[in-house]
Parts: structure tokens; sequence; C-alpha cells
């Protein structure tokens, strides 16, 4: 045998492996779970799909005939649980699972992360924050996404045909990996910090969950909701909906319709001002026509043919005021002299002469009663004191000395009874014409 002959060709090893998994007992039905990836609905159509784990992918075809009995519509991120058979496709050498049933057995990480951040942010209220208007007329427009990608080619194509006078600049970011959500932060915060731009695009094209996952990053979103500019999204395909396209001012489906949003038809902006232009002078000529009939209407008016019907009138009215003057002026005259006729009476009334003539006489008849209650009171107090002096003279100890009697002291003191004094006491004795001097020799006890 020569050694040629030891070699296999790929087909033939192709066909070794692939029988291999066909034949194996264990390959022939599989049950796996795992999350769906790079799904992209196919209608009337066989499935071409992935399924992963954590550290594992695998390809995976569904036919037509057993998709048609699944009763679900299956998502990107959705885990599953498919029941199917593994065998190796030739033209590729690739192994993969041949699903023949389907069903969904919750949401898978990202999906779930996906959500989470979702409902997270439009409670903040980024997703119904107000949306800033694009402008009509861009001059610069600046573009967020892969310097190698077709997006950019895609928007600059399409805004060359379009508006070729608006200009594009580039900042280049990663569009996909780990780093690339902070470049994308970075890049937005940039063209705001520069300032003279009028539209930002951020865009990629399409991919699975995990691909574009940057787009639905937390800082990627802030910095889109803080961003002055109005943003535009363009992430993925028309079926891809990611944060960012949620925060953003507006959303495109592709990079071409992207441009087409950010800036208008360049030959449609000449044939609309062609056409306002047209509309503004037609309204000036009409203006000036219905001006010029108002003037010739106003010319023919008798205002300027009989302009003495003008003011007839108020000469009329002006008369009629001038009589109405008059007699108002009569009245008031009037008036006037029935009320100063009055104010002379009360003021003849209320003169000072008549006044002081009052209080003179009112004071005389003060003066006369003053006198009398005087009199009356001074002979009321002399009649009061001449019996007052009678009653003390009455009541006055001397006179009742005066008809013999007379009273004791001892030591000073009054004496009223024998049981203040005792025997060879001296007492003085007092009478109505003087006093002596006594000794006690006996006291005898009244009853």
């Amino acid at each position: 045998m020569s050694d040629s002959q030891q070699y296999l060709t790929i087909s033939a090893l192709t066909q070794y492996l692939k029988r291999k998994f066909e034949v194996d007992p264990y390959l022939g039905k599989v049950y796996l779970t795992g999350e769906v990836s790079n799904y992209r609905p196919r209608p009337n159509s066989h499935q071409y799909f992935s399924l992963k784990d954590d550290h594992s992918k695998i390809s995976a075809i569904m036919f037509k005939a057993a998709f048609a009995k699944v009763k679900f519509q299956p998502e990107e991120g959705m885990k599953v649980l498919v029941v199917g058979r593994i065998s190796l496709y030739e033209p590729s050498g690739s192994y993969q699972i041949y699903v023949e049933r389907m069903e969904p057995d919750g949401v898978g990480a990202l999906y779930q992360a996906y959500e989470q951040l979702k409902k997270k942010l439009a409670a903040e209220g980024l997703f119904n924050a107000p949306k800033k208007p694009l402008p009509r007329f861009p001059k610069r427009i600046a573009v967020i996404t892969s310097p190698s990608g077709a997006v950019i080619r895609d928007i600059i194509t399409t805004t060359r045909r379009r508006f070729p006078i608006a200009q594009i600049v580039l900042f280049p970011a990663q569009v996909q990996g780990d780093a690339a959500a902070g470049e994308i932060s970075r890049q937005i915060e940039r063209v705001n910090e520069q300032g003279d731009f009028d539209t930002l695009i951020i865009g990629r094209g399409g991919g699975s969950i995990e691909d574009l996952w940057p787009f639905n990053e937390e800082r990627v979103a802030r910095a889109i909701a803080a961003s002055t500019l109005p943003v535009i999204s363009s992430v993925g395909h028309e079926t891809d909906t990611t944060i960012a396209d949620l925060v953003a001012d507006v959303r495109a489906a592709t990079p071409t319709a992207a441009a087409e949003l950010a800036v208008p038809v360049y030959n449609d902006v000449l044939l609309q001002l062609k056409q306002d232009q047209t509309r503004v002078l037609n309204a000036f000529q009409n203006l000036v026509q219905h001006d010029r009939q108002r003037l010739n209407k106003l010319a023919s008016s008798y205002v300027f043919t009989q302009p003495n019907r003008l003011y007839e009138g108020y000469l009329q009215k002006l008369d009629f005021l001038n009589e109405r003057l008059k007699q108002a002026g009569h009245n008031n005259v009037t008036q006037a002299t029935q009320r100063y006729q009055q104010l002379n009476q009360q003021l003849l009334q209320r003169t000072p002469v008549h006044q002081v003539r009052q209080a003179q006489t009112q004071l005389t008849n003060l003066q006369q009663r003053l006198n009398r209650s005087t009199q009356l009171i001074m002979q009321r107090k002399q009649q009061q004191l001449a019996q007052t002096v009678q009653s003390l003279d009455l009541l006055s100890p001397l006179k009742i000395m005066g008809r013999g009697y007379a009273f004791v002291t001892a030591d000073e003191q009054v004496v009223h009874g024998v049981s203040q004094l005792q025997p060879e006491q001296t007492v003085a004795i007092h009478m109505a014409d003087g006093e002596a001097q006594a000794q006690i020799t006996k006291i005898d006890g009244g009853k």
C-alpha cells in the first residue's frame, strides 16, 4: 500500500463522523435547555438559530413541518426546552441539533437583564421624556459607529444623495464587545462637548442579542438621555428594539432610514422653495389687488366726493349738546342760589353775637340759682350748728358739776368705785369751781 492511500479526503472523514453521530444511541434523541440566540423569523420556511448557555453554543435547525407545531413565537434571549437529534452538516463540517419539539422555559439572563433595565428606566421617565425635534436643515451631523462597518457607508451615501451640503463627521467606536458601551458613552459626551453639531446618529448593523448588548447598557442609555443634541438611534434590524432605541429622540429601522430622517432631499427643498416663492408672489399680488379695490371703493365714497356730509351729524349733535349745557348751567345756578340762602339763614342763627347773648342770659340765670342755693345751704348749716352747740352744752360735764356734782381722781385716774380706793389714800375731788385734796379714812362697801 502506498503512502497516499493512508490519507482520507475531507468528504470521507465528514461522512465517517456523520455516521458516528447518527448511529450513536445517545445522540438519536437529546433533551436540551438553553437560550435562543441569532434567531431571525423566516415566515413559512425552516428556522435557523442557536442555543447557548453561559459557556457553550450549538447551532440548531427546525424544519418547517416541526416549527408549524410550535404554539408560541420564539424570541431572542428566550430560554427554551428542545428535543431533537444531533447530526453533522457535511458541507460545513459543523455539528448541529435538528429540533423536533420546542417549549418555552423562562427567559434567558440577557433578556431578563434587558427587561429589568427597561422597567427601571421606564419608571424614571426616560422613555416618556419630551423628545427633541430634529433640525430640518442640519449643517453638521455626528455619527457614532464602527469605522469599518456598512453603517457609515450607508449614511454617507444616503446623505450625499439627498442633501450633499450637510457635513458628516464620524466618531469611531466599538459597537460590539465589553468595551463598546464605554466607548459609545464617551463619544456621545464628546459630541455634546464640541457643541457645533445639529444631529447625532448612533448605529450599527444587525446581530444577536449578545452583539447588540452594548446598546442595552445603562450608561449608554443615560448618555443618550443627557444629550443636548437630538439623537437618532439605528441599531440592528427593524425587529430589534434596544434600550438606546427607546431613549433616543427618534428610532430608525436601518442606517439608511436614519440618514433619511436626518436630512431632507435637496431637490425637494429647492422645489419647495420655488413653490413657496410662487405662493408668496401670488399672495402678494392678491393683497395688492385687494388693497387697490379697497382704495377705489374708498375713493368713490361720499367722504371724498361730499366731505360736508361727514360732519353734518356732528354739527347737529354739537347744537344739541350746547342746549343741554345751557340748561344744565341754569339749573346749577338756581340750585346754588337756593343753597346760598339756606346757608346764610343758618349762619345768621349761628352768629357769635346771638350765641354770646344766649350765653350771658344763661350765665345770669345760673348765678341767680347759685346765690339762692348758697343762701339756703348757709341757713341749713347755721341751724345745724346751733342745734349741735345746744346738744353739746346739755351734755357738758361742767353743766352737770354746776348743779353740785363732783368726780374723784386717784393718781390722775378717775375713780369709778370704792374698790379702787384704799385707806389713808390721798384723792382729788374735782368740782365746778375748783379742786380739793382729801384722804380716805374709811371705806364702806355698798350693795
